[in-house]
């Protein structure tokens, strides 16, 4: 068997273990202002599956630095999330616990001359800091002495400024090449409760000073995170070495995941819900991974999509045909077979006795006896789909046509003998008759076409959801385009259909192949008196395996 090549993590890891730490610890530091998506789920997997691969321990812990939009809803759908992909954490940690500790820190540093109080505005520190070819210049209040800095930082610890009128600075270089070394914000001003520590704190840490902190004291051997924070790895040694850790950790990053006309941003997705252009969070179109379980998509399969994408150092694009087909293969070995309908026509069966009912037992699942077996009535009147009859049909239509036989599934060989047409030439019921002889699995007669039915006496009444991609293709001349002109007006339809009677009794988020039309999910809208189903995939797989 071919081994797995290793990826640059594991590389450094195992460097580590032989070299310097025995022992692996990672952490998971999501912001609980909003539901966890794919991308996320990519970095959880990564953060709790090293830690598990080399036998070491993961910790979830809160980035609750900024309290402007975070509360404990995310925070619960956050822990739901990650033991719903399979994973648990060591210690559940908030970054708000740290609090009293970064202020001690904060001041740590302003008594080594290296961190100052600065009145400069955003937009005034904007103009100071430079451009990435233009060193920035130094703050009018840079230089003001460790007495007047403790004075104010304290001042702004006991609430005495407004929210943005002071900020504490780290002092390193405003000619660094690296503008996040120049002279980073350590501390801001916010008025404002926080769902951890109530009110009282009204300063906060930024992330870029808290995270190296929190890192340092949990014994973090391996800070894993994304490629934009690469240019903040020096910033994070900074921090480490001038706080006087005496444990440090190495940060290494890897490539976010980015999905082919898939909405990634937080930011984006949280507009989407509050500007109802969505259900909610766990919209099924959403690729939040409380949408994408709500849809339908197995935990197995993300965590096989996440596996079969890898780990790599640069940026690209990852098609959602592959996550896709991971769901369809999951659901294909695992979904019950049933049948639905999406467009009914009435078929009715001329020389089957009036009232006559006939038990058909057909398969769960064709590759799974332990599965069982479910039984449908077979009776005069049933529904056919729509499509599967073509008064004048086209070439190598092997559905019903006129004159035309076709098996009905697990049951009987039928032929068109005639039709009704309502005024406007639509067709209303469709007339056969059946061979008797033909009972599935007694019969060797083989006909070209197959169809699936339901008995009109029992077929239940149900909402089918239809999805397509929540964005479409930007076109030439859309550059300029805001995100929400780009919405697929079509990435939503509703069909009332019919479905075998047991599925009204379907668990929400239960699946189920619907033979010949795909793989469908019982979703949270469902009622015992019309259950709704959404379509998770299509039948059809546009992803190939090299």
């Amino acid at each position: 068997m071919e081994q797995r090549v290793k990826n640059f993590i594991e590389e450094f890891i195992e460097e580590d273990m032989r070299t310097k730490e025995p022992r692996v610890k990672t952490r998971f530091p999501p912001e609980p202002n909003g539901y966890l998506h794919i991308g996320h789920a990519k970095a959880l997997a990564i953060d709790f599956g090293m830690a598990r691969q080399y036998g070491g321990s993961c910790n979830l812990r809160f980035d609750d630095t900024n309290p402007t939009k975070e509360d404990t809803e995310y925070v619960d759908a956050i822990k739901y999330d990650i033991q719903w992909l399979g994973f648990d954490w060591d210690k559940l940690l908030f970054g708000s616990s740290y609090f009293d500790l970064c202020f001690e820190l904060a001041i740590k540093l302003i008594k080594k001359g290296v961190a100052y109080v600065d009145d400069l505005s955003k937009d005034e520190m904007r103009q100071y800091r430079g451009t990435l070819t233009e060193a920035g210049k130094n703050s009018p209040y840079r230089n003001r002495s460790v007495e007047e800095n403790l004075d104010l930082f304290e001042r702004m610890r006991n609430g005495e400024f407004p929210d943005g009128a002071k900020t504490l600075r780290a002092k390193i270089d405003m000619a660094s090449p690296n503008i996040n070394m120049r002279d980073p914000a350590m501390y801001r001003i916010l008025h404002i409760n926080h769902h951890q520590t109530g009110d009282k704190w009204c300063i906060y840490p930024m992330y870029d000073f808290a995270h190296p902190i929190q890192d340092a004291i949990e014994g973090v051997t391996h800070s894993l995170c994304s490629l934009e924070y690469e240019a903040h790895r020096p910033l994070y040694d900074w921090v480490v070495e001038q706080c006087e850790f005496e444990h440090k950790p190495r940060q290494i990053e890897f490539a976010r995941l980015n999905l082919n006309n898939t909405i990634m941003s937080k930011r984006y997705l949280r507009r989407l819900v509050e500007e109802h252009y969505v259900s909610g969070w766990d919209d099924p179109r959403m690729p939040t991974l409380c949408g994408m379980r709500r849809r339908g998509y197995p935990a197995a399969a993300i965590i096989d999509f996440l596996s079969r994408i890898g780990v790599a150092k640069a940026d690209s694009i990852v098609d959602p045909a592959i996550l896709e087909h991971c769901v369809r293969e999951n659901l294909n070995e695992n979904g019950l077979r049933m049948m639905a309908i999406t467009e009914p026509l009435r078929l009715v069966v001329e020389n089957w006795d009036e009232g006559k009912i006939e038990d058909i037992e057909l398969e769960n699942h064709p590759n799974k006896p332990e599965l069982g077996t479910r039984t449908l009535h077979f009776a005069k009147e049933l529904f056919i789909e729509r499509s599967d009859f073509q008064k004048e049909p086209v070439h190598k239509f092997f559905r019903l046509k006129p004159d035309g036989e076709v098996r009905l599934k697990g049951a009987y060989i039928v032929k068109c003998t005639h039709w009704d047409e309502d005024e406007n030439g639509n067709v209303t019921t469709v007339y056969c008759t059946y061979d008797p002889d033909t009972r599935s699995g007694q019969c060797e007669r083989k006909v070209k076409g197959t169809l699936h039915w339901l008995s009109a006496k029992d077929a239940v009444q149900a909402e089918l959801r239809h999805y397509e991609p929540l964005m479409r293709d930007r076109e030439q001349g859309e550059e300029e385009l805001d995100f929400i002109e780009l919405l697929n007006p079509n990435s939503l339809v509703r069909l009332n259909g019919l479905v075998e009677p047991t599925l009204a009794k379907a668990g929400q988020g239960e699946s189920f192949q619907f033979v010949r039309m795909g793989y469908y999910c019982a979703d949270n809208d469902s009622t015992p008196h019309k259950p709704v189903f959404n379509r998770v995939v299509g039948l059809k797989d546009s992803f190939k395996i090299n």
